[in-house]
């Protein structure tokens, strides 16, 4: 596969390594890998456990640096940043959502939502704001007080996917988001993601085992041994 232009797309890998060494092993997640994905786009990267699936989102998020290449998003480059321009790249344009959920328990869902948005320094009234906009979005205003543990997991899972949306990030990356959900839950919340595209213009990547799951996607990547086998 080519090498991507740093100008096309909205977030890229360009011939990108990632080498992991262990005292026993010499492990080889992704090699020269060049991917795009564009603004507004939702796409899914499915494969077996150990595929390079959440390498590729750790390395797009900011929370991983490859061993070579260049990772761009919005044409920022990402692979070259210190960590204190990683720090502001995460709160910023990034927004995660997990398998196994971010949520504070001791916190409400409206004050698990209006936290990242403290520390990125928005006042207190947009604040609020628009943590009850994006919980009335999901049908969980009337629980905006509730702790996660008053919670059902889909309910939970749908904070999750507010909370990637606090700050208004560019991009959204959703590892196994569905994983611990029912089949009903988990196509309510790859329905939230693929809208978000559709919608508001968001870059969705979702990582997935599940082929019911991803069926929906306008894109699905099909991984093996850190590299894309085929395109459904």
């Amino acid at each position: 596969m080519a090498a991507a232009s740093k100008n096309n797309g909205v977030a890229r890998l360009d011939r990108v390594s990632k080498i992991y060494e262990t005292t026993a092993a010499r492990i080889t997640a992704l090699e020269e890998m060049s991917w795009e994905v564009k603004q507004g786009e939702a796409v899914a990267l499915m494969g077996p456990s150990g595929c390079g699936k959440t390498t590729i989102l750790n390395l797009l998020g900011g929370m991983d640096r490859p061993t070579g290449g260049d990772i761009w998003v919005n044409g920022d480059n990402v692979s070259r940043m210190n960590e204190r321009e990683l720090e502001r790249y995460r709160l910023r344009n990034v927004g995660f959502v997990f398998q196994f959920l971010n949520l504070i328990p001791s916190l409400s869902a409206m004050e698990n939502l209006e936290l990242p948005m403290l520390i990125a320094g928005v006042p207190a009234e947009e604040r609020r704001l628009r943590a009850e906009t994006l919980l009335d979005t999901v049908g969980l205003k009337q629980k905006a007080f509730k702790r996660p543990e008053e919670l059902s997991g889909g309910e939970q899972q749908r904070v999750a996917v507010c909370l990637a949306l606090v700050n208004d990030p560019p991009l959204i990356l959703a590892d196994e988001p569905t994983g611990n959900l029912d089949s009903s839950n988990a196509q309510v919340i790859s329905n939230m993601l693929i809208d978000l595209a559709k919608s508001r213009g968001k870059t969705v990547i979702m990582a997935s085992h599940d082929p019911q799951v991803v069926k929906q996607f306008q894109r699905v990547y099909h991984m093996r041994d850190g590299a894309i086998e085929q395109v459904a």
